[in-house]
């Protein structure tokens, strides 16, 4: 199993370097493409404890309790800090113990066995008992998380430990055991909760803020190191610039169109993949992109290589898979670039579905979100030509979720979406049809047997090759246009914080930052 993780982990770090290296124009990186705009914080300041950072972000969480699978990407990435599973996810890939301190998988990948790490608390102070794991995982199985239905039975064998039954082996089933584990007897974990993590949610405005506070039952020493983590939501990039040009936030992560604006003798800008697919979603189920060749003229149609120049200055990283580029073992890299600009291709299969005068098409967008807005207008000159008369519906975030990702009622949209998880299922789940994060609508049952077949596949190799084989399908279905790995910056003051790390996921771990000053 060691073995494994370690080769998981290289695969993730060549996956990241392999990303700096092919994200180029003109053989530069992106690193290289914002020289003049970005640097790194003074290494040799003397880190401070104790302080507050003012961190602005675009998206509220949809929900505090960490066991409702409802919750957004942003919304993730703040309870990251507040919530902690039996392993967590290190910056380099591998699964370390967190509440748990140890564990063994046993009978080839059907049992996994914990023993909780002694002297962990809630933030109420009470210690971490078996029945609250037993709790935890018994309640994310009923809420239907992406792969608790593989459980069997949870099983607490003394106070500190527990033992997982799996209905069948399953040799990447540690990532999901990375969920927040909450107290058992605690009902409200939406208004007030209770995780283990490095801080606590003090308070929660909606539409303003929400405070972070360090938690002094940490069970890991020397972190956090911030007194008060403040997330200040803006509503849209434009206001999150503003508010940090005028100091009213400390710190934001933005794109590089935003960070051109910036004055680099003010602010540091440390560039890095957001580890999400940014894609042109397509309905599949609402004509006329129920017929194949429609939605593969689309694909034709769209120019990934000037989305990229135009709208973000030439630094992303194209997928052209659901799948991102930095997970390189999984991704399928024949797949770079699956439909290559040929607008005479495009017509031709319009004609062929019986739209050779072209269509309207509608695309919604989260107006809080620049960058999207952004792509949508270059996509929509792009469609025009091959007839398709493209237009674009901004709606606010609130109703994008409610409309287009939970009701499904729209044609096209674009958005990032990530993986809660390290894990290339995380991204390729939600494509099996009876998925209920399957918003585009994609039903393919040859799709659904690979996808099942890799739930049970015990040798690596072959999982690696239906992981691809299923990232092929989709691609010559055409499900949607997948467009990149948006590259975006952690933005500071000058000088001001050190500590930033990142993570092969979409989170903010503001437990390593520290303040320089």
């Amino acid at each position: 199993m060691m073995n494994k993780k370690r080769r998981i982990s290289t695969l993730l770090v060549l996956g990241f370097l392999g990303v700096l290296e092919s994200c180029s124009r003109n053989q530069t990186t992106p690193q290289d493409q914002a020289s003049q705009s970005t640097s790194a914080p003074a290494l040799s300041s003397t880190p401070l404890e104790g302080g507050e950072l003012r961190f602005g972000i675009t998206t509220e969480p949809a929900t505090l309790d960490p066991l409702s699978p409802s919750n957004t990407a942003d919304g993730r990435s703040i309870l990251f800090n507040v919530f902690e599973g039996l392993v967590k996810p290190d910056t380099q890939g591998n699964f370390q113990p967190a509440v748990a301190d140890q564990y063994e998988i046993k009978q080839d990948g059907l049992v996994y066995a914990f023993r909780l790490r002694p002297g962990v608390k809630f933030h109420n102070g009470s210690a971490v008992q078996a029945e609250d794991v037993v709790f935890t995982l018994d309640t994310a199985m009923q809420a239907g998380f992406t792969g608790f239905n593989r459980i069997a039975r949870v099983e607490q064998t003394s106070d500190q430990d527990i033992t997982i039954t799996l209905k069948s082996p399953d040799p990447e089933f540690l990532p999901y055991l990375t969920i927040g584990i909450v107290p058992k007897h605690h009902p409200d974990r939406e208004g007030t909760p209770i995780g283990t993590g490095p801080f606590s949610i003090a308070t929660y405005t909606t539409q303003q803020s929400l405070v972070l506070v360090k938690n002094p039952h940490y069970w890991q020493e020397g972190v956090p190191h911030l007194d008060q983590v403040t997330y200040v939501f803006t509503a849209d990039s434009d206001a999150l610039l503003l508010a940090l040009q005028g100091g009213n936030i400390d710190a934001a992560s933005i794109t590089s169109a935003l960070v051109q604006q910036l004055d680099p003798n003010r602010f540091d800008m440390l560039p890095s993949p957001s580890n999400s697919v940014q894609l042109l979603a397509l309905n599949n189920a609402v004509k006329p992109l129920d017929d194949v060749r429609v939605r593969q003229a689309i694909c034709y149609a769209v120019d990934i290589t000037q989305i990229i120049d135009t709208a973000f200055y030439g630094m992303g990283e194209p997928s052209g898979s659901p799948l991102i580029p930095g997970l390189s073992s999984y991704y399928d890299t024949s797949l770079k670039n699956p439909y290559p600009v040929d607008i005479q291709k495009a017509q031709e299969l319009l004609a062929e579905a019986g739209y050779g005068r072209g269509f309207s098409l509608e695309i919604t967008v989260p107006a809080n979100y620049t960058m999207h807005v952004d792509t949508a207008q270059v996509v929509v000159n792009q469609l025009a030509n091959i007839g398709v008369s493209a237009t674009i519906k901004l709606v606010d975030w609130a109703t994008w979720l409610a409309d287009v990702y939970r009701g499904r009622r729209y044609q096209g949209t674009i958005i990032s979406l990530d993986a809660p998880q390290v894990s290339p299922r995380s991204f390729l789940e939600r494509y099996r049809s009876n998925a209920g994060s399957n918003f585009v609508n994609f039903n393919n049952p040859a799709y659904d047997a690979v996808y099942d077949a890799i739930l049970v596949e015990p040798d690596e190799q072959q999982r690696i090759a239906l992981y691809r084989q299923a990232q092929q399908i989709i691609s010559a279905e055409a499900a949607s246009v997948y467009i990149q790995d948006i590259w975006g910056f952690w933005t500071f003051p000058k000088g001001r914080f050190g500590g930033i790390v990142s993570y092969p996921l979409y989170v903010y771990d503001v437990s390593a930052i520290y303040r320089l000053q």
